[in-house]
């Protein structure tokens, strides 16, 4: 058998379908390549059929061997050969330079991700629906929930139970539903095939099925299922919960470390972990080794390099609240803001979330079924992540040296800065502007009417001193030129040096 590098290797086998299998039968395999071997657990899917998936990761001759207390699938072995990666397959994403992403190759990766919480939950014209607006989105990353969701806008029942029903009719959360999980995943692979990031949310505390109060030990059987079933998937994430801290009378934080290492154990790939608070001030301790980024929703965006700082690791901020004319206050802001808060992220050297939230007679919101968007905010979010690519090798770090970026926002990386005003209209500007002239190129960025003009270089406006002598507190000698500009909010300044 041969699979390309970073692509799924699956072993089926036949075994055992008495009693129950999900508890009672342990499956797993030890692959090796010469002196390296990795453990990787298998699962059940039902009707005696028994899988195992790895996503290789080195080319060459791979051997495997499998352990299980059951005969009929202990001691098998066999060979596949890793072949060179597809032309569209670069790795899972990774962190870099502490702050930043890549995948497993070396190609950058700028997360611009969206939500919708319950799509794969939805009639299948629909799901077919989002993976057709999510085609020409531009969005390249998604969040979304393996359970289903009851909460307003999203009160239908799923397309599957994730769990199997018992002879009373009640969900039996000892039996794993394939069929669920089956169709989960196909989806994973749908958005695998478009190069989105499927940033899989584990638990949750919207619910009146009974998935968010299993047990303990049943919360972990599930989390080690899912993984081992989705851990092969190149471009998975996992995000333990959404809005963890709705979940603590029943699952107290000594459990949430426990899931994050059930997800260690089971994941052979380390794929990006992360959980994410409801209560603003409720942020988990993302110092903890086993978070790999920071996961929050806030909306007070101009704090993006404090919390980095805070954490020391890549700042992903998925709910700055959503586009949208709902009554709640969360999901009733202009496209023009979402777009602001996206770009005084960003240029504070985080990244953002998408949410489109618009009242449907139907309840069809984009954040919670998937299927059209209707806003405006999402054509200027892919406009800001073309630059970002066109541009940026590593990642923006921001600008913190001065005063002057707490109010205006501005990041840099090797060879281009940019400098956001949002809501402020200069005339004209030289702060963060080279101190010496040369080589440049100096662009004007509308970010609502997504437009790049050039611009020429004008006289540098003075440092006026206080009337005691000396310069203003904070200010750096002028700058070397300056530019002018339209006095209109929502503009960017993008800076390029073209020297050698």
């Amino acid at each position: 058998m041969n699979v390309s590098k970073w692509d799924i290797f699956e072993l089926e086998l036949d075994g055992p379908d008495s009693g129950n299998p999900f508890l009672d039968v342990t499956f797993a395999a030890t692959l090796s390549k010469g002196n390296r071997t990795v453990e990787v657990p298998g699962f059940y899917d039902g009707n005696g059929t028994y899988r195992l998936r790895y996503m290789p990761d080195d080319e060459g001759e791979w051997h495997w061997l499998t352990r299980s207390n059951a005969a009929a699938l202990d001691g098998k072995t066999g060979t596949f050969t890793c072949t060179p990666a597809k032309p569209d397959a670069h790795g899972p994403v990774q962190v870099v330079h502490k702050y930043h992403f890549a995948h497993a190759d070396g190609t950058p990766y700028f997360p611009f991700g969206t939500t919708c919480y319950a799509w794969t939950h939805q009639p299948l014209e629909m799901q077919a629906e989002t993976l057709e607006t999510l085609e020409k989105s531009g969005f390249n990353k998604i969040r979304m929930c393996v359970f289903p969701k009851d909460y307003p806008y999203n009160v239908n029942e799923p397309l599957h139970d994730v769990y199997q029903r018992d002879a009373d009719g009640g969900i039996d959360f000892d039996r794993p539903n394939p069929d669920a999980f089956r169709h989960f995943e196909k989806q994973v692979r749908a958005l695998m095939d478009l190069g989105i990031e499927a940033d899989i949310i584990i638990l949750h505390p919207y619910d009146r099925w009974g998935y968010a109060d299993m047990t303990a030990d049943q919360d972990c059987r599930y989390i080690a299922y899912l993984t081992a079933r989705l851990a092969a998937f190149r471009n998975v994430w996992w995000s333990l919960a959404n809005e963890y801290d709705f979940l603590l009378n029943t699952k107290p934080m000594h459990q949430w470390d426990r899931y994050f290492h059930v997800i260690e154990e089971n994941d052979p790939h380390r794929h990006l972990k992360s959980i994410h608070n409801g209560d603003r001030t409720m942020n988990f301790d993302h110092r903890k080794p086993w978070v790999d980024h920071v996961c929050i929703q806030n909306a007070e965006v101009k704090r993006t390099n404090e919390w980095r700082d805070q954490y020391g690791k890549p700042l992903v901020n998925d709910e700055l609240q959503y586009e949208g004319n709902v009554w709640q206050a969360w999901g009733c802001i202009s496209a023009q803001e979402l777009v602001h808060r996206f770009w005084t992220t960003v240029m504070r050297g985080g990244y953002a979330g998408h949410g489109e939230t618009y009242t449907h007679p139907e309840d069809l919101l984009w954040w919670a079924k998937g299927g059209k968007l209707y806003g405006e905010s999402w054509k200027r979010i892919a406009f800001l992540r073309s630059l970002i690519e066109e541009d940026v090798t590593k990642g923006l770090t921001p600008l913190t040296n001065e005063w002057m970026w707490d109010r205006v926002s501005a990041g840099e990386d090797e060879k281009v800065r940019y400098i956001y005003f949002g809501e402020h209209q200069p005339s004209i500007w030289a702060k963060g502007l080279p101190l010496e002239d040369g080589d440049y190129q100096l662009d004007l960025i509308d970010t609502w009417n997504m437009t790049v003009e050039r611009l020429e270089k004008v006289p540098a406006p003075k440092v006026h001193p206080t009337r005691h002598g000396k310069v203003v507190r904070g200010l750096k000698p002028d700058a070397a030129f300056g530019v002018e500009l339209p006095s209109r909010p929502y503009l960017a300044l993008r800076i390029r040096d073209l020297r050698g």
